[in-house]
């Protein structure tokens, strides 16, 4: 008889049976094999709760492949990932497969190594029941929300919407940022640059430092005042009048936690949260190393511990010292603290399984984004084990000779590598000549420049999951899904790689905020979340967690239902009369905007649209003849904004998409004009207008410039950099001119 081992994914069952002898079978549960029915709430909430599970349509022929396998077998190892989505597959499995207890065994692992594989299944343990109530909490809570607050969503603004408990508050937090924006007026300041030069050295960047000795903070100069200073210190003799040099020395990052990874590999590549830890649970599963096999290259990835396993302390201290010398590696090891109260999941934070697997040795296994992901999570590992980076900051007072006026140059230099040796980062420095006070300075240049106060960004993917992380909503494993549903309900929409609030989202948000504040408050939110860690540990039961809730949320949702007027929530009174009927026309919501209707609905269907404005205007027409029907394309509003629709609709359904132009030249053909387009789920990107002949298209905003290297288009890239299209060129632009996430 054989013994089974079952795991949730084929990767990884195939990774884990090239470890394993003949006499082990490895099959995949292919994810849940039970849940929550969809057609119905399936939690019984007078009944303590009690949810109701069954196996979808999808499982069935592998839940049926399971019981005859497992039955066959001599022992059956539950093999799922070591964490509450992990813990409650088992749990699943162990109810329908109805198997002896001596024939069922728990086992847990955070690697997918063969060391680690052969040491679980030898130290196999009781399943984890306190894991397996905290899934079952978090989605019963979870259906609870959705089942019975996006009905009312329904009847009281507009069918098709649904509620999520974290990602309606995913979904706040962005609409809160807009109205920051909105509201935001800027305020006008100016500042003095240039550049200095000290004879036989390289140029340098120098700034205005003081008015009468009297330090100048940012609103101090206005333009007469700026322009001023740069007519007095033009023809000045600039004179080094002091110099500070303060030694700074820097720690290491700790390894990755799955937020930190998020954040780190959206700024610096851009990915998606969802694409990120798609990418590491390849990596995570097992990637093919050519004759050696399927090997995990990587520790489980959704995690918020700053751990790490003594052997990568040992092995790193091996191959730091081997590499780069004794001088780099951190004598006695680095130990990073958590910033959560209650670290969950799997107990070790992400790094290579094993550190001579270093990116280079492995990069021909690996797509390009599996290279660069993996690079990053190695890089960070090794150099949390590494001794500091010391750099050494001058800071240089220059005076400007028979004026009330001093400029200052701050630059530093690297006086040992330390962790950058293999972490590095993309900040620039300005270098400095070795001066000495008394030294006499050449002024190259100098010039007054305007500035305005920018508003608040809006939220990048990272900026989101730092923000979230923070106020502790939401957990390791829902950052990723929580973005990628608020996106595809079409409650946000992702502009330049920012996340902007529909409208939709916007008016949805504005109800649960007035009417909800239990669902998406912050400290409601939070504290859910630590309820359910506190489960998860076994110091709560789960029911009373739940009960706690629904009580309050069940009378609010019955005393709502009959407050609210759908009327007053998603329509609004107007002047205009319809020139069909001559009923009344009020302002109506629909799920994809604003548009006004008239009031004799359905006898007369007669509607119009609004402007951006909010201005009541005629159908706005086109040039344009529909390519299927030879009528006219006219402009209309859909769920991504404005799009062109044959003006016969119904009987003719043609659309297209409405380009906005860029004014940059295609490089491809060099004779289109890149456009602002949408694709088929409402990311925006630019390509050609003389698709379908020119297939050229970016996903960034280009600039209108080329790269001075290549001459291809360059491109706005994340915060204070453009970066070319097709080759490593990358700048810094002017960080005054931009905020932080």
């Amino acid at each position: 008889m054989s013994k089974l081992v079952i795991v949730e994914s084929p990767t990884k069952a195939k990774t884990i049976a090239g470890f394993l002898g003949k006499e082990y079978k490895v099959e995949s549960s292919f994810g849940h094999v039970r849940d929550l029915p969809k057609s119905k709430l399936g939690v019984d909430v007078e009944n303590n709760f009690e949810p109701t599970y069954e196996v979808p349509a999808r499982a069935k022929k592998t839940v049926t492949k399971l019981k005859k396998l497992a039955k066959d077998a001599e022992v059956v190892y539950f093999a799922t990932d070591e964490d509450r989505e992990g813990e409650a597959i088992s749990w699943h499995l162990y109810n329908l497969l109805k198997l002896p207890a001596k024939k069922e065994k728990r086992i847990a692992f955070h690697e997918i190594t063969k060391p680690a594989i052969l040491a679980a299944l030898e130290n196999p343990r009781e399943l984890d029941n306190n894991l397996v109530d905290a899934q079952q909490a978090r989605r019963v809570l979870d259906r609870l929300v959705g089942y019975k607050l996006s009905p009312l969503l329904w009847k009281k603004v507009a069918r098709g919407l649904s509620a999520g408990r974290v990602q309606s508050v995913a979904v706040r937090l962005i609409a809160e940022r807009e109205d920051e924006i909105r509201k935001f007026k800027p305020e006008e300041y100016w500042t003095v640059k240039g550049e200095a030069k000290k004879a036989d050295s390289p140029e340098f960047e120098i700034s205005l430092h003081k008015e009468n000795d009297k330090p100048i903070s940012k609103f101090d100069l206005d333009e007469k005042k700026a322009k001023a200073a740069v007519k007095d210190i033009t023809p000045a003799e600039l004179i080094v009048s002091d110099i500070k040099a303060k030694e700074n020395k820097k720690a290491p990052l700790g390894p990755f936690t799955t937020s930190t990874l998020q954040q780190d590999a959206h700024r610096r590549f851009g990915y998606s949260a969802k694409q990120i830890m798609m990418l590491a649970q390849q990596l995570y599963e097992g990637i093919k190393l050519g004759k050696k096999g399927s090997h995990g290259l990587i520790t489980y990835m959704r995690t918020d511990s700053h751990n790490l396993s003594e052997s990568f302390v040992a092995s790193s201290v091996d191959y730091v010292t081997e590499k780069f010398g004794a001088e780099y590696i951190q004598k006695g090891g680095r130990v990073f603290k958590s910033k959560s109260k209650l670290t969950q999941e799997a107990h070790e934070a992400i790094r290579p399984t094993d550190i001579t697997n270093d990116p280079d040795s492995v990069k021909e296994f690996l797509d390009a984004k599996q290279y660069k992901l993996y690079s990053l999570i190695w890089q960070r590992a090794v150099a949390s084990q590494m001794t500091d980076y010391i750099t050494e900051t001058t800071s240089v007072g220059i005076e400007a000779k028979d004026t009330i006026w001093k400029l200052k140059s701050v630059g530093s230099v690297v006086k040992f590598d330390g962790w950058h040796k293999v972490y590095k980062s993309n900040a620039d420095t300005n270098e400095l000549p070795k001066m000495a006070v008394g030294d006499k300075l050449d002024l190259k240049k100098l010039e007054s420049l305007q500035h305005f106060t920018k508003p608040p960004a809006r939220y990048s993917e990272a900026g989101l999951i730092k923000v979230m992380e923070e106020l502790g909503i939401g957990r390791p494993s829902t950052y990723a899904p929580t973005i990628a549903t608020i996106v595809d309900r079409q409650y946000v929409v992702k502009e330049e790689k920012r996340l902007a609030p529909t409208e939709m989202g916007e008016i949805v948000n504005k109800l649960l905020v007035e009417h909800f504040k239990e669902i998406v408050g912050y400290n409601f939110t939070a504290k859910m979340e630590d309820d359910l860690d506190e489960v998860a540990h076994g110091k709560k039961k789960w029911r009373p967690v739940i009960a706690e809730f629904y009580g309050p949320f069940e009378k609010n949702l019955e005393k709502k239902d009959k407050e609210l007027d759908k009327k007053k929530l998603t329509e609004q009174k107007t002047d205009e009369v319809c020139e069909k009927c001559k009923s009344p026309m009020v302002i109506k919501l629909g799920r994809f905007g604003k548009f006004l209707a008239c009031t004799n609905y359905p006898e007369c269907k007669n509607t119009k649209p609004i402007d951006e404005d909010g201005k009541i205007g005629e159908k706005e027409t086109t040039d344009e003849k529909c390519p299927t029907c030879d009528k006219g394309m006219i402009v209309k509003n859909g769920r991504f904004g404005k799009f062109i629709a044959c003006s016969d609709y119904p009987k003719c359904k043609t659309t297209k998409t409405l380009a906005k132009g860029t004014g940059v030249t295609c490089t491809k053909c060099n004779e289109g004009e890149m456009e602002e387009k949408r694709s088929k789920r409402g990311r925006i990107f630019y390509g050609c207008n003389k698709y379908p002949d020119c297939e050229h298209a970016v996903w960034s905003k280009p600039t209108g410039d080329k790269c001075p290297e290549c001459k291809q288009l360059l491109l706005h890239a994340k915060k204070d950099f453009i970066k070319c299209e097709a080759c490593d060129y990358s700048k810094e632009v002017d960080p005054t001119e931009s905020t932080e996430d």
